[in-house]
């Protein structure tokens, strides 16, 4: 069976930004900054739904994206991400729902932090 796309289907991605260890964060914040990080990432149309700093790891940002837009957000990664960071790009989905369902309801979900 064929699933017809439409204009509102959206996927969800997680980003994992590694940090170059070897230098520091302020020659990263410098590099991504000359390279448009800060205006091109994430692409117009994308939702950030997360964006954690892992410590020892770097960041993970998760975003909800038009499902015609994955080329998009791997543009943005590659010309302005690259050099400061090492990048994987994972599809995701939310598994909350179901966990609280395996669960009998007993699963108590957090409201997102305000920072």
């Amino acid at each position: 069976m064929e699933m017809a796309e439409t204009s509102d289907e959206r996927i969800l991605l997680s980003v994992i930004f590694r940090h170059d260890q070897s230098r520091p964060v302020g020659r990263l914040q410098e590099q991504l900054a000359e390279q448009g990080f800060f205006e091109r990432f994430p692409p117009k149309g994308c939702e950030v739904v997360s964006w954690y700093v892992m410590m020892g790891l770097g960041q993970v940002a998760t975003l909800s994206v038009p499902a015609g837009s994955l080329r998009e957000v791997n543009r943005a990664i590659e010309g302005t991400a690259w050099g400061a960071f090492r990048t994987e790009i994972y599809a995701s989905y939310d598994f909350r729902p179901v966990a609280r369902d395996q669960r009998g309801g007993n699963l108590s979900l957090a409201k997102p932090i305000e920072i």
